[in-house]
């Protein structure tokens, strides 16, 4: 029987991060001395308060259909966050509460672009943004950054890549992959371009918010004229190490908060229920109550900064938030290492995996092909030992 599949998913790309996640369980089952650092997944348990409201919810019987935007009191907890931590005013009426951040991108991709509309990408990107706006039906346009200004994009760069066609600017702060912060006055400087343009909106990516080592985080949002057009995408996956538990929300205008809970409603409905009771505790906690992993984030950055510029080939800068390292690896092109050729990221990512039994990810997947990502979030001891079998691997 033929496979009769759509042209929509064969002309998807699959997940880089997740295939490499799963090439490297492959190996491991095989028998294989992997450490995985491809997957943005804390090595941390969820803190107890949050296993506490958990095991609340459930022994209050939280078993039933929720609605679909999100428990009334958990969007209370959303919106005072959005207050205390980004100077953020949104009604309950603006927030939706989705299947994680991941199900809220897609969401306002579905709502908001038609066939042909061109959504700008800083590259490096996330891996998903690109074939999320593909199934949209819009057109990614990526704007190339280097290692030279630390991945971000300039509002000359935002100017030359506006046109008659743009609809959307689609970035995170702090970056993933790069692991980039935008300051204040570099959004300040987007916001004035944008400010010509006031059709173009913008969604800002902030799932990383608290893994911050600078001070402060800034919001586009806040920046003036920046609100109304802003969706500010945000969730618990990373900060709180509750990756499996599935809970993002966003805050945006009424009318495209509307628009998502409309289309949710006919594709998973309300988030699920145990997951959103544990989410007021985290919203409601204060940021210190999870200091220690954000320190433990920091430590671990330097440590990763400092044993990858021992490597000859290896040039890094220092990201400011998230728990990535972007190394450009392009002085390895065209070099053979153990009778293998690097021609590009793909080969060399592949290559430490066979190599060296370390699991990073291709920068081709990310939109820049001269590096590789690789995640912090590993044991202090994974991290040496995986940068140590790296070291081994190039030096041959």
């Amino acid at each position: 029987m033929k496979h009769y599949l759509s042209d929509r998913i064969n002309n998807m790309s699959t997940s880089a991060t997740l295939a490499m996640a799963a090439k490297a369980r492959e190996l491991r089952q095989a028998g294989k001395d992997i450490i995985g650092l491809s997957l943005g997944e804390p090595d941390f348990n969820i803190p107890d308060f949050i296993k506490e409201a958990a095991k609340k919810a459930i022994d209050d019987n939280y078993s039933s259909y929720s609605p679909v935007d999100g428990y009334g009191d958990l969007k209370d907890a959303i919106s005072k966050k959005f207050s205390r931590d980004n100077g953020l005013d949104y009604g309950l009426d603006q927030i939706v509460v989705s299947t994680g951040a991941k199900q809220s991108l897609a969401n306002v991709a579905m709502v908001m672009l038609n066939k042909g509309d061109e959504v700008i990408l800083p590259a490096p990107y996330w891996v998903s943004y690109s074939d999320i706006v593909k199934l949209a039906e819009g057109v990614p346009v990526e704007v190339p950054t280097s290692i030279d200004t630390d991945f971000k994009m300039t509002p000359e760069q935002l100017r030359k890549a506006i046109g008659p066609k743009t609809k959307m600017l689609w970035f995170s702060s702090p970056c993933n992959p790069s692991g980039s912060v935008y300051s204040k006055k570099e959004l300040e400087g987007l916001a004035e371009v944008l400010r010509e343009y006031p059709d173009i909106f913008i969604v800002s990516d902030e799932i990383y918010e608290h893994i911050n080592f600078r001070e402060g985080h800034v919001s586009i949002a806040g920046i003036p004229g920046m609100y109304e057009r802003t969706i500010t995408v945000n969730g618990v996956s990373k900060a709180f190490a509750m990756t499996g538990w599935r809970i993002g929300y966003i805050g945006a205008a009424s009318w495209i908060a509307k628009a998502c809970t409309k289309f949710q409603g006919q594709i998973t409905s309300g988030a699920n229920a145990i997951g959103q009771r544990a989410t007021i505790a985290a919203l409601q906690a204060p940021v210190e109550k999870i200091r220690f992993m954000i320190d433990e984030f920091h430590k671990r950055r330097d440590i990763i900064l400092q044993l990858l510029r021992e490597i000859e080939g290896f040039q890094v800068n220092v990201p400011e938030g998230a728990f990535y390292v972007f190394p450009d690896i392009s002085d390895f092109f065209g070099k053979t290492l153990r009778g293998k050729t690097i021609n590009n990221a793909s080969d060399f990512a592949l290559y430490l995996l066979e190599e060296a039994n370390v699991a990073t990810v291709t920068g081709e997947a990310f939109g820049n092909p001269n590096c590789i990502r690789i995640s912090y979030a590993a044991s202090e001891a994974e991290i040496r030992e995986a940068i140590a079998r790296i070291r081994k691997a190039v030096n041959s």
